[in-house]
This record gives structure tokens, sequence and C-alpha cells, in this order.
């Protein structure tokens, strides 16, 4: 690119200095060797950055520790695995069966554990009654809501609620549902 810049600015000269006088050809060379005396010094400040950048990558890189494994590394590694459990004791065995023994036992505890809970639990009501009151509100589930808490600041019957919504179980409620409330025609 020097070469492109010096050749460019000393053809432009030439050309000039068929034209023109001693004089005019003499500044316009002393000024094409001023703008490329400054693009070499702006060249070289950039080759300095680029050198320093340059060296401390290569810190950087020095410093690194290497995170890859060899091959060689490797097959060591895999010949003492190897090892180790071609001469493992007795003992390991013997501790893994009774972990083996021990979790199948608890999981078993936990699995007659279920049953009974669902042994206990009440029947869940499949089938409802159409003899609740047609007019009603609609109310929309809060926080700490029961059937029968809803019932008591309604005015409703619980039973009503739980038929006119179909609510298989009365403790599964949630939040945000809404749920018709019927309510008896006022005389």
């Amino acid at each position: 690119m020097l070469k492109w810049l010096l050749f460019g600015g000393l053809s432009a000269s030439a050309a000039m200095a068929q034209s023109s006088s001693p004089q005019i050809e003499m500044a316009n060379l002393r000024e094409d060797v001023r703008g490329l005396v400054q693009r070499v010094g702006e060249l070289n400040l950039r080759i300095e950055q680029l050198e320093k950048q340059n060296a401390e990558l290569r810190d950087q890189l020095g410093a690194a520790t290497p995170a890859y494994a060899t091959l060689a590394q490797l097959h060591d590694a895999i010949a003492q695995l190897k090892h180790s459990i071609e001469t493992g004791d007795a003992n390991t065995a013997e501790r893994t069966s009774a972990q083996i023994k021990k979790l199948g036992d608890a999981t078993n505890a936990a699995l007659d554990s279920l049953a009974k809970g669902m042994a206990t639990r009440p029947v869940v009501q499949t089938t409802f009654s159409d003899t609740y009151p047609k007019e009603g509100v609609s109310y929309t589930v809060q926080k700490g809501d029961t059937v029968a808490l809803i019932a008591k600041k309604t005015g409703a019957k619980s039973q009503d609620i739980i038929n006119a919504n179909k609510i298989a179980d009365p403790s599964r409620i949630m939040v945000g549902q809404t749920l018709f409330i019927p309510t008896a025609a006022a005389k």
C-alpha cells in the first residue's frame, strides 16, 4: 500500500510537473512527501498497537491452563478404572445390595401408606341432584374459600352449590374458579 501511495503521489506530481512551474512542482512534491510521512507514521502507530495486543494475547494464552485431556491421560484413567472394578472387594457388592434392599423397603412402605390413605378417603360423588334453586349469582373463589365457607357467605346450601356446579370433590375448588351460587327465590 505504501508503494501505491508513493507511486500514486509521485505520478500525480509528475503529471502536474509537465504543466506547471518548477516552484509549484517542488511545493507539490513537498506536500506529497509530507502526506506520505504522516501516513507512514499512522501505520507505524497501528503496527505498534497490533504488536502490543499480540503480546497481551500471547501472555493470556501462556497463563491459561489446558482444559482438555490428552489421549494418553484418558487411556490411563480408563486403565485405572478397569483395575479398580476388577479388584473391587466383596464389600462393595454387599453394600450395594443392602442399599437396594433398604430403598425397596422404603418404597413398599410409601406405597402401603398411600394405599391406606386411599382407602380412608370418602367416596367421590359422581351423581348430582337437580333439586337446587335455578336462580342465583356468580361467585369467584378466593384464597381460603371452601364450599362450606362460600355457602355461609352467600346464604346458600353447600349441597346446592355442589349439585349446581357438579363438584365431584368439594375439597378441590380452585382460587379464581367461578361458581354458580343457587339462591332461594325471594317471596
